[in-house]
């Protein structure tokens, strides 16, 4: 069996990776620049940590399968996260209309602050195996062309080599791996960069004594009337407490006074979230976070890749995170990595490659998403619809439109957007015939609200009149 393994990040595509790695060598070490805290707290090394972050089914499942029989569900709402059903447990505008809410729950997503989700899982890893974490920063990585042999590494002790058998790099978006794989004499990697100039603001509020049930509720941007992108959500977290963040691209951006941030919420196409936040009492100021482009480094088409060295999470790809995917898409590229070591054990020849293609393939969708979406945005940068993104798009927004008013549409938008099954889902005949036939019941003139969830969003509502 080797005997170390060195995984640079500590942040969720990090733990999960060093899950993957934990059966298959005798060491785990877990290197951050961050001192990590003692409990569910924000740290600086999550620029995107204060911000809303929804873990999808597929994410879900992808972290039980890293650590099986842990629990990390249960673990979860244990402490206080929430578990939302996309059938009937939000209330959502979209670009084509009110979705509706129906009998059947859908699958479930979970929704708690960053700070309890990295907390949770770093609780789950340290239980279920033997990896161990250190405060240092990487400068760089050992070995040849050939073949990656550890890190070069700056703590306390000062500048030294920390060998491994394999690396893993979940450093994030701010990855300098193009720089260090070239230091290596590796290079030919393609990087591509969609940026639509997108700001989040974010305000935790007390959730208002009766209201502890009221649905996720978001106003979603619209990428195709012209205008910049202008989003808005409240969704529970543990402790009580309604996370409302707002979004908006480049033209649009959110303010940062408390007055302003009210004003934006009653802007957007529906006052929904800005009369229920209205009434509500803030526990923070607004926090804003610009690290937000659509990045991809496409290594799995690099000409040459070194043994002993794999790159997961924002690292390989990061995402617009209005789209909510990123934390589900670094699980499914841990799971990757895992599968392959229990395929051909940690030590096989090109081992490596292998799983940085697999991670490669499980962005695909997700990258496809965001970046389909946000270059319709005006003043978008590194991207122009061309065909292709046109017919995408059609389809797409005749399959929302669809959604709106058909089970069997919205269930297909689901499946796929909760990550549990690939784009192919959404060509099945069912679903283009589905797609073809629209939505099968008038469009709602409002949100799908119950009587007693419209009854305390008026008491909320400080704005009338």
């Amino acid at each position: 069996m080797p005997r170390r393994a060195v995984v640079i990040g500590a942040g969720l595509a990090g733990m999960l990776a060093a899950a993957a790695l934990s059966d298959a060598v005798e060491e785990v070490v877990v290197l951050d620049r961050d001192h990590l805290p003692d409990g569910p707290e924000h740290r600086r090394g999550l620029p995107q940590g204060r911000h809303a972050h929804l873990l999808m089914a597929g994410g879900l499942a992808a972290m039980e399968d890293l650590l099986p029989g842990a629990g990390v569900r249960g673990r979860l709402l244990a402490a206080g996260a929430r578990e939302i059903p996309l059938g009937s447990g939000m209330v959502a505008l979209t670009p084509e209309g009110w979705f509706r809410r129906w009998r059947h729950d859908g699958p479930r997503m979970i929704t708690c602050t960053r700070a309890l989700l990295d907390w949770t899982v770093r609780r789950t890893l340290l239980d279920r195996t033997g990896a161990g974490f250190r405060t240092g920063r990487v400068l760089g990585l050992t070995g040849t062309r050939g073949r990656v042999r550890g890190v070069r590494v700056a703590d306390a002790r000062g500048e030294h080599d920390l060998d491994a058998d394999l690396v893993v790099d979940a450093s994030g978006r701010g990855s300098r791996v193009v720089a260090w794989l070239a230091e290596l004499g590796v290079t030919g990697i393609r990087e591509r960069t969609v940026d639509s100039g997108l700001v989040n603001a974010t305000r935790i509020y007390r959730t208002p004594a009766g209201a502890e049930d009221f649905p996720l509720t978001m106003v979603q941007a619209d990428p195709y009337v012209s205008r910049p992108g202008r989003s808005g959500m409240v969704l529970p977290v543990e402790g009580g407490r309604w996370m409302v963040s707002l979004a908006g691209t480049r033209g649009g951006e959110p303010p940062t006074d408390p007055d302003g941030f009210l004003r934006y919420l009653l802007d957007l196409p529906d006052p929904i979230v800005g009369r229920l936040v209205s009434g509500a009492e803030p526990l923070t100021d607004v926090h804003v976070s610009r690290s937000t482009s659509n990045s991809r480094r496409h290594l799995e088409k690099a000409p040459h890749w070194p043994e002993g060295f794999v790159v997961l999470g924002d690292a390989l790809a990061s995402y617009n995170p209005a789209y909510g995917q990123g934390m589900s898409v670094a699980a499914l590229g841990a799971r990757c990595l895992a599968r392959e070591l229990r395929r051909t054990g940690p030590a096989a020849p090109g081992l490596a490659r292998r799983v940085q293609r697999a991670a490669g393939r499980s962005v695909d969708a997700a990258w496809a998403a965001a970046v389909g979406q946000d270059v319709w945005y005006p003043g978008i940068r590194g991207g122009r619809p061309g065909p292709a993104d046109r017919l995408v798009t059609a389809y797409s927004r005749r399959l929302t439109r669809a959604a709106t008013g058909s089970y069997r549409a919205a269930a297909a938008l689901w499946d796929v957007t909760s990550l549990l099954t690939g784009p192919a889902r959404l060509l099945h005949p069912v679903t283009v015939v589905d797609v073809l036939n629209g939505a099968l019941l008038p469009p709602l003139t409002g949100a799908p609200l119950t009587p007693a969830e419209r009854k305390i969003l008026t008491e909320l509502d400080r704005t009338a009149g």
